[in-house]
């Protein structure tokens, strides 16, 4: 009996556990503060909502999409928790849910009891039940007063009782809430009437009063004031004169009645202080004000920008005028897209009757139509694997005959498969269509560029700064260098000299010299150069290590500045809170475009690829942004460190699909059509584009356009590099010399090749031997100067020649 009485507690205490969830103090205080929390969050978006909901309607239908802004403000979750409560649920009366979450909230982190907790919560309910329909019945073309509760409680209601039914029954519910929530009864409401009224009564009889009540209360509390601070005086008390009374009852006045006591307890406490100190009374105190030091909340930089206004960059060249659109032509006379019918149809029944000898049945099949290229969309039947139309890429394009077939399985944020199929006549896109449109115009970006139109004929725009570098690959001839004078073009149309400079490298020597006529205007060289646009590779390694200087220079000055990037740093510049005799300045953009970057690495090999590698890195914060072009992306071009660098990437045509993989990581690339035809990826999804076309007399035209204008005195100078160069003038002495000196002059002017592996080979020599060798070399004069990876120029022509000069050296 004692072990069924133990079994039966025990399985009693756990059914209790089981079927009643209790929560442990910390809990509690966890989930109270979670929901006080979430109440305030709901409340902030409710009222939001009312201001913002017009907006956000098409926001909601795009919640997953990252692109789409609210204005909300809790952003799209705020404007859909907005549209669930007030639209769809109850209207105004859903404010009171965030009040009852935030009194739940607080009963569970104070721990009080939960009855009055169940209470509230069933009245609160039936209180936003009952202002519905009340909102949703006087306003029913207001959907946000009674929300589509209200309304549709309404219309029901309607239909049976009238809406003088509703009149009555709104009543009636007044009423039982009336009588059971606070107890109100009718011989309580005249009550509470009458004393409305009395109160109303004394105030007007207090009003009447209100002259003598008045000075007797301000002398009282005037002689108190003075008996706290210690100047009290037995002359200062005195009795009020009978004779200032008026002919008028105040005995119900209370305030007069106060004033009069504490005046006599006031007399009474003056008189015992006299008493005992009679002795001290003649004495005064006399109190010293000692003013305040006034704040100054005039700040210098204020005062700065209140006399001369924000420092303006662009005062210099104040009379600067931006390029016009006259400059650029209509290629193709018209932007729209001339819709081929028959061409569709043809394309429309060759796919799905190609999708059905390989027994795949589609719904659905929509198409988009492009400047080059047609996307058609189709949705497969339930059961059918996307792999295994994905395989059919060569058959679908086979049964098209048509070059560069993709089929995109399946697109992103859409469920259904892609097929671009290229146009039998391509329209081309105009560089001026494309500047022209209101996207690019009203693009409030810091770097916009324009790079043609998407499949949909919409502008296709991005912002350089955030990208925050490129790297742009394609086969000869496919529009790379039209894709560059594209972004540039861009940027000369929408930004001023004084906010951006172009370092120009052109190892071809022909694809970028158009610019050089706007030299000090937008361009940027070392102080020793000659030319603003870069040919020679041993002044590309000096201008990349220059920009580092740059870089390392500026992030100084955003440490002094205590700012985190460029755009921080201008704007406290602009508003005069940086000294320019501390060595601040306005910072221009700075935007690095290399044409041909396999033949810097085959040239110039790590010293071109470290300063490239530590730009990308470091220089996306200060305004220093790259645009590297380059034919063929292979591996040892576009090296690991540089690819991670760059996740905005550009690839026109590629000739192999490891070509497409190395710069996109995913095929597609050797599948376009070339002509500018192009696939855009910033690190998620792939765009593609046709590029707009701009062709060299435009450019000439925008140059010349820019150049006649009046320019800075010279071009912006990057800060001076002194190469490390070995070698500079030591071991001049002869004696110093090494013993196989002159065998070694013989073997390099011999072979008239300047380099330390060729004299290990020939003499049999360490590394460093022959190194130290070439050194005393160039201090004699026989051997130039470090030139990187290159070997040196040997400058004594013959053998005849060298014995000459070491003779020569001898007899000095």
């Amino acid at each position: 009996m004692a072990r069924e009485k133990k079994k039966t507690k025990n399985n009693t205490a756990s059914t209790k556990k089981i079927s009643g969830f209790t929560f442990s103090k910390k809990q509690k205080i966890i989930f109270g503060s979670l929901l006080m929390l979430l109440s305030i969050a709901f409340l902030m978006a409710f009222i939001s909502y009312f201001f913002t909901w017009q907006q956000d309607q098409s926001i909601l239908s795009e919640f997953a999409n990252r692109n789409a802004e609210a204005k909300n403000w809790l952003s799209k979750f705020g404007a859909s928790i907005g549209h669930l409560f007030i639209y769809k649920g109850f209207g105004i009366s859903s404010v009171a849910i965030p009040v009852l979450m935030f009194i739940t909230g607080g009963h569970f982190f104070l721990n009080l009891e939960k009855k009055n907790l169940y209470n509230r919560w069933f009245w609160g309910i039936l209180t936003i039940l009952w202002f519905s329909i009340l909102f949703g019945f006087f306003a029913e073309k207001e959907p946000l007063l009674g929300g589509v509760m209200g309304y549709e409680l309404n219309d029901f209601l309607q239909s049976y009782i009238g809406k003088l039914g509703i009149v009555l029954l709104l009543t009636f519910t007044f009423v039982t809430y009336t009588v059971l929530r606070w107890g109100a009864t009718p011989e309580k409401v005249f009550n509470f009437f009458k004393s409305v009224k009395k109160e109303l009564a004394f105030e007007l009889n207090s009003k009447k009063n209100a002259p003598v009540t008045e000075e007797r209360q301000e002398t009282v509390k005037h002689e108190i004031r003075n008996i706290d601070n210690g100047n009290f005086n037995s002359q200062n008390i005195t009795p009020p004169v009978a004779t200032d009374v008026p002919d008028v009852i105040i005995e119900d006045s209370f305030e007069v009645k106060l004033a009069k006591e504490e005046q006599e307890t006031v007399t009474a406490e003056v008189k015992i202080e006299q008493e005992a100190e009679s002795d001290n009374s003649h004495l005064q105190i006399q109190v010293e004000k000692i003013e305040e030091e006034k704040e100054e909340t005039d700040i210098l930089s204020e005062r700065l920008v209140k006399d001369f206004g924000e420092f303006d960059p662009k005062l210099e060249l104040n009379h600067y005028k931006f390029p016009t659109l006259e400059l650029l032509k209509d290629h193709g006379g018209n932007t729209g897209i001339t819709i081929n019918q028959e061409e569709l149809e043809e394309n429309k029944n060759t796919i799905v009757r190609t999708l059905k000898d390989y027994k795949i049945e589609i719904s659905q099949i929509k198409a988009t139509i492009g400047p080059t290229v047609t996307l058609y969309e189709i949705v497969p039947s339930a059961g059918v694997r996307i792999s295994k139309i994905k395989n059919l890429e060569d058959d679908i394009a086979l049964s098209l005959a048509a070059l560069g077939i993709r089929i995109i399985a399946p697109i992103p944020g859409k469920g259904t498969i892609g097929i671009e199929v290229p146009n039998k006549n391509p329209s081309i896109v105009s560089m001026r269509s494309v500047i022209a449109s209101s996207r690019f115009q009203k693009a409030e970006m810091e770097l916009p560029i324009a790079f043609g139109k998407t499949i949909s004929n919409e502008t296709f725009v991005v912002d350089l700064a955030k990208m925050p570098h490129l790297l742009m690959a394609g086969a000869t001839g496919q529009g790379k260098s039209v894709g560059l004078n594209a972004i540039l073009t861009s940027l000369l149309y929408k930004k001023h000299p004084a906010e951006i400079k172009f370092v120009l490298v052109d190892p071809k020597k022909v694809e970028l010299t158009l610019f050089n006529k706007i030299e000090r205007h937008f361009l940027a060289k070392l102080p020793d150069s000659e030319d603003a646009i870069i040919t020679d590779n041993t002044k590309v390694i000096n201008t990349l290590n220059s920009l580092c200087i740059e870089m390392d220079n500026r992030y100084e000055l955003l440490k002094n500045a205590m700012v985190r990037n460029i755009k921080e740093y201008n704007t406290k510049f602009k508003a005069r809170k940086l000294n320019p005799n501390d060595g601040h300045k306005f910072l221009p953009y700075i935007v690095l475009v290399v044409d041909e970057f396999a033949d810097l690495i085959m040239t110039a090999g790590k010293e071109v690829e470290t300063p490239i590698a530590r730009l990308a890195q470091l220089a996306r914060a200060i305004g220093i942004h790259l645009i590297i072009a380059t034919q063929r992306p292979s591996v040892n071009v576009i090296t690991g460190i540089i690819k991670a660098n760059f996740p905005a990437r550009v690839a026109f045509r590629v000739t192999s699909k490891i070509d497409s993989r190395t710069i996109l990581d995913s095929p597609g690339a050797d599948q376009l059509i070339g002509r500018g035809d192009m696939l855009y990826t910033q690190g998620n999804d792939i765009v593609r584009l046709q590029c707009a076309f701009v062709d060299t007399p435009e450019v000439e035209k925008i140059t010349d356009y820019i150049g006649s204008q009046r320019a800075y005195p010279e071009a912006f100078m990057l800060p001076e590099y002194i190469g490390e160069e070995s070698g500079t003038g030591i071991d001049v002495d002869i004696s110093e010399r090494d013993n196989l000196f002159n065998e070694a002059a013989e073997v390099i002017v011999t072979a008239q090749q300047g380099s330390a592996s060729l004299l290990q080979r020939k003499l049999k020599l360490g590394y460093n031997r022959a190194g130290r060798l070439i050194d005393q070399l160039e201090a004699a004069g026989i051997v130039g100067p470090f030139e990187g990876s290159k070997a040196r120029q040997v400058l004594i022509p013959d053998i005849v020649s060298l014995h000459e000069l070491l003779e020569n050296e001898k007899k000095q």
